[in-house]
């Protein structure tokens, strides 16, 4: 029997043909890898709406009364750099821990677990050692996967954490400015008070010229 040859160099036998590959994991989000970006935006949309407008203006309630316009777009800037940062941080660690392609494999582990079950094809049925080599795979990968889904749980959580101190943080500095703003508006009053003093008192010295002019020139009059 002839050896097969390379076309584009005869002399050299072709190489033999390799076995497909297996069929990659989507990477459009499955139930959980779903469900978990659902969780990470309510987070978010729940620390944005803690910032909100009136909440911000609070704290600056003089350029809220004078420039508000100026300060709602202020406003606006921070809420968008807090959204874009915390999307852009998610978004890291689910490209970091391939968490997408995992989760769904999870997802096909167990509704391929789920169909067995139903269909009456227990743990017992085939011994393990007598399993493809595919499923063996999967069965060593699913506890990888059960830590990986555990260290996002967990890293969601962390997060969440840091968005609550960071929410008490905003009120503590939120506190701190309303002082400061009451001891500014104090300041103010007395600087007040002062301008108004000076107005009297030069008031008051113009008109006690006057009385003087006045007497002196009666005086003169009277003298004649």
């Amino acid at each position: 029997m002839a050896e097969d040859t390379d076309p584009s160099n005869p002399a050299r036998p072709a190489a033999s043909p390799s076995p497909p590959p297996p069929a990659p994991v989507p990477l459009t989000p499955g139930p959980r890898a779903a469900y978990l970006q659902k969780i990470f935006d309510q987070a978010l949309a729940r620390t944005l709406r803690a910032n909100s407008y009136a909440n911000f203006s609070g704290c600056f309630p003089t350029p809220a009364k004078h420039v508000p316009a100026s300060l709602e777009s202020v406003w606006r800037q921070l809420n968008a750099k807090l959204e874009e940062s915390a999307k852009a941080e998610f978004e890291d660690i689910l490209r970091e821990r391939d968490a997408v392609s995992q989760l769904n494999e999870l997802d096909k582990l167990i509704g391929e677990a789920r169909y067995r079950r139903e269909n009456g094809q227990g743990e017992g049925d085939v011994a393990p050692h007598m399993l493809p080599p595919d499923e063996l795979y999967r069965a060593h990968l699913t506890p990888y996967l059960q830590e990986a889904r555990a260290s996002l749980d967990a890293k969601l959580e962390s997060t969440q954490a840091e968005n609550v101190k960071l929410g008490e943080r905003v009120q503590a500095q939120r506190k701190e400015m309303e002082e400061l703003l009451s001891s500014l508006e104090a300041v103010v009053g007395d600087l007040e008070g002062a301008a108004a003093a000076a107005t009297q008192f030069s008031a008051d010295n113009n008109l006690r010229k006057e009385a003087i002019h006045m007497d002196d020139e009666v005086k003169s009059t009277t003298g004649k």
